[in-house]
């Protein structure tokens, strides 16, 4: 890594001509929101020596010119919604914060395309789209506070990837400033390409390592006819799991099919202050389908709630979407009443290992007197495995989670899986991404790093070592 210099008064002062006084925070209380996300680990926290709000493409651009000529770190924040650590400034030097940016610039209905700046909420470019009649198909679960900004730079996944895919899956193609600030436009409002390097694609999902996204060309879709969620209960989680396979084998390629065993329904229960159907020893898959019309709505409705009943659920229910939605959104939070800190597990493996690796996970989390709480994108593969630290001492918890994480993550790999199925690497990943990624693919990563950020101003220390 490189030695980086310190931001001085020379600097600050550099930075108030950029963006003007009132958008350069160098105040240690006021810059202290900056230093962490969600991850709630005081170890994963680091002060930033300045907060920059810029407005433009062209002022980021600037501040990108002056880091890279004097050597200092910068880290693009958006929302601060993430949980791997991926915007906290480890190494101090410039937070570009892009609150400032929030402006839907354009919804075209008879192309189906929106033009965004990466502050927007990701809720509210859904609400814009349905205003116009048409849908925005990316859904992360912190989608009332994350900027899509963040969503992009991370390849958010979500609860519709089983039908729409990931946030890249979402993209046209965006504007972004590169290290030594210049401005770029990457991808394109066309359905196919093979013109050289997909340098969009490599963008979306390094995390704010590579360069800064300024605006983005979003995809729309018209919207569903007809949406209907269904809530399954099943008695374990072999028999709720098995469903997911059969839905998509019977035809039904539904919009989302989540899952929620029995220890998080309880502990949703408990934060919502809310009883939940067949809380007692029910587990979840919630099932959303789309239809053209009723007819179709009702047919897919009546051969879901075959499956399911043969498949032994102990429930089908007509759910209703507010609360069915609030209480699997609230699966974050709820575990966080429970333990202030917590290991965030996001592993990903093929569909039909997504089993195995419930079982073994609930195994060895039991062998290490470790509480967890599971929730999973049962349709895509990406099991939420949440290890509470509790009354543990933090001697104790580091020791055992080392070595919990240490035999997950080699199931993980045997099975075909990897570290990460949506919340990124970031700096909390890190050491493991280096452990279980292959040597070769890892000096990839490097030798892409090196050669488009020489001076390893962006982001550093996030993904792998340098």
């Amino acid at each position: 890594m490189s030695n980086y210099n310190p931001v001085t008064p020379e600097i600050i002062k550099t930075l108030v001509d950029i963006v003007g006084s009132k958008y350069v925070i160098s105040d240690i209380e006021k810059m202290e929101p900056y230093s962490k996300d969600e991850e709630t680990d005081a170890r994963y926290q680091h002060m930033p020596e300045a907060v920059v709000l810029p407005e433009s493409a062209s002022q980021i651009a600037e501040i990108l010119v002056l880091a890279n000529k004097e050597l200092i770190p910068v880290v693009a924040r958006g929302g601060g919604t993430g949980l791997a650590a991926a915007a906290v400034p480890l190494y101090g030097g410039i937070v570009i914060s892009t609150e400032r940016m929030t402006q839907v610039l354009e919804i075209n209905t008879n192309s189906m395309y929106m033009v965004v700046q990466p502050g927007v909420r990701t809720d509210d470019v859904q609400k814009a789209a349905k205003e116009q009649g048409l849908f925005y198909a990316g859904d992360p679960c912190s989608g009332d506070s994350c900027y899509i900004g963040g969503n992009v730079a991370t390849n958010a996944g979500g609860n519709r990837a089983i039908k729409y895919g990931t946030t890249r899956n979402q993209v046209y193609g965006f504007q972004m400033v590169t290290p030594q600030g210049k401005i770029l436009n990457l991808g394109g409002r066309l359905e196919k390409s093979t013109t050289g390097y997909a340098l969009d694609q490599l963008v979306i999902g390094a995390e704010g390592t590579l360069g800064l996204i300024t605006e983005i060309t979003l995809k729309l879709k018209p919207l569903p006819p007809k949406v209907v969620d269904l809530l399954a209960v099943f008695p374990d989680v072999d028999s709720a799991i098995d469903i997911v396979t059969k839905v998509i084998k019977a035809g039904i390629t539904p919009t989302c099919v989540e899952f929620m065993d029995n220890g998080t329904i309880k502990s949703v229960e408990k934060f919502l202050n809310e009883k939940l159907p067949n809380s007692e020893n029910g587990n979840y898959i919630i099932i959303q389908v789309e239809g053209k019309d009723d007819d179709d709505l009702d047919d897919k409705s009546v051969i879901l709630d075959e499956l399911c009943n043969e498949n032994g659920a102990l429930a089908v229910l007509v759910a209703d979407p507010q609360k069915i939605w609030q209480s699997r959104k609230a699966f974050l939070e709820a575990a966080r009443a429970e333990s202030l800190i917590q290991s965030k597990e996001d592993m990903v493996v093929p569909v039909d290992k997504i089993a195995t690796l419930m079982h073994e996970a609930a195994a060895l989390s039991a062998k290490h007197k470790l509480a967890a709480r599971i929730a999973s994108h049962a349709g895509d593969g990406n099991v939420h495995f949440h290890v509470l630290k509790g009354s543990m001492s933090d001697e104790e918890w580091d020791s055992t989670l080392e070595v919990f994480q240490q035999e997950i993550y080699t199931l993980v790999y045997s099975l075909g899986g990897k570290l990460s199925g949506e919340h990124g690497i970031g700096y909390k990943r890190r050491k493991l991404m280096e452990q279980f990624t292959n040597r070769d693919e890892l000096d990839m990563m490097r030798a892409i790093k090196k050669a488009l950020d020489p001076n390893l101003i962006l982001n550093p220390g996030k993904i792998f070592n340098m």
